[in-house]
């Protein structure tokens, strides 16, 4: 019997926000209708001033509210788009916006914000919400989930078969019997906001900016200096260490050791921020048996930086996850359609062998 779900993702980019209906039957999971919203550009400063700076309560409390509609608003224009019948949509699967990652702190917590009760008033759909919190109630990271997505999809695959999600941040799924996954660190969040800085771009275009500079070994050793990459699994991190402030304090430092920074353009620092995403990637597939590469997310599209993970992977086979028949640009978004399925059928989501959780259990809230 098939049963739909939408999941809905916006990510560390803040780049956009993408949905997917899905339909699962028999085992198997398809993309039925997909489509990517912008993020509202208030919203999205808003957010980056209180993740960088100080925020208030009222405006913590806004911003979920704020959140909720312009998710709603999504939601609807999709389902009426595409032509959707708002009654088989079993649930909306919502990952929600990460304001702040802490799962190490002495109390541990992870805060994602876009009111699910909102979505579910504006929408007249079910909606699961709140996948985080069980796992690191139980000791976990409470990220990364998508590897347990992965598993479903790519276990039968022959060979060692290793995922890798370059979005914001970027993640690692090493599939086996059982999964192992974390964060890498940055993936697209540190040279999306150089090039913004510099160029009033979101993003740098098939890498082509970061092309045209000239790497810094100085600066990229510098970087790679940061404890997060020497630190064992599992782990996960986000904007709350790889954001403005790391990357000026970076900086700085290559400045003083340097006495002299005046030769490195701004071209130059972006390629540095490109190999330092490839390196911190390329580094930790080194370490497994890993020879198939199956790569989603934004990073598919910077066509430099999958030059260069070929390049830095030369014994590996590097491909994108549409070459696999799943679609590069929506896995996240399908990712917490599937989840939603899972909750909805009370079902252990098998991912504590990734997030270090004492034990694997049922995830997410259900918003009637």
């Amino acid at each position: 019997m098939s049963e739909f779900y939408i999941g809905v993702m916006s990510g560390t980019s803040l780049d956009g926000i993408d949905i997917a209906l899905c339909e699962m039957k028999d085992e198997s999971f398809e993309l039925i209708h997909s489509a990517a919203y912008p993020f509202d550009e208030k919203i999205k400063k808003d957010i980056l001033a209180a993740i960088n700076g100080t925020t208030t309560f009222q405006e913590i409390g806004e911003l979920d509210t704020r959140l909720g509609k312009m998710y709603a608003a999504s939601l609807i224009h999709f389902i009426a788009r595409k032509k959707i019948d708002k009654n088989i949509i079993k649930a909306i699967g919502l990952h929600g916006q990460t304001l702040w990652h802490e799962p190490e702190s002495e109390h541990p917590f992870s805060m994602q914000l876009g009111n699910a009760n909102v979505i579910t008033a504006l929408t007249g759909v079910s909606v699961v919400s709140d996948f985080r919190q069980k796992d690191i109630a139980l000791g976990g990271q409470g990220a990364p989930f998508t590897p347990a997505f992965h598993h479903f999809l790519f276990s039968r695959l022959k060979g060692n078969v290793t995922v890798l999600n370059i979005g914001g941040m970027a993640n690692l799924s090493i599939l086996g019997e059982s999964v192992i996954g974390y964060d890498t660190g940055c993936g697209n969040v540190l040279m999306d906001y150089w090039i913004s800085q510099n160029n009033s771009l979101a993003c740098d275009e098939e890498g082509a900016w970061a092309k045209s500079g000239t790497p810094s070994s100085e600066l990229l050793k510098e970087m790679l200096r940061e404890p997060y990459f020497s630190k064992k699994a599992p782990k996960s991190t986000g904007r709350e260490l790889f954001n403005a402030k790391w990357l000026e304090k970076k900086l700085e430092n290559f400045a003083k050791k340097t006495q002299n920074t005046l030769y490195l353009k701004a071209r130059d620092i972006q390629a540095t921020l490109l190999e330092l995403t490839v390196k911190s990637i390329a580094d930790e597939v080194k370490k497994t048996p890993t020879n198939l590469l199956i790569v989603c997310g934004g990073g598919v599209k910077n066509i430099y930086l999958m030059e260069r993970l070929c390049d830095e992977l030369q014994n590996v086979e590097v491909v994108s996850s549409d070459e696999c028949g799943v679609s590069s640009e929506f896995m996240e978004a399908m990712a917490f359609a599937w989840l939603a399925h899972e909750r909805i059928h009370k079902k252990c989501v098998k991912i504590s062998s990734v997030t270090g959780a004492s034990k694997d259990s049922i995830l997410g809230a259900i918003y009637e």
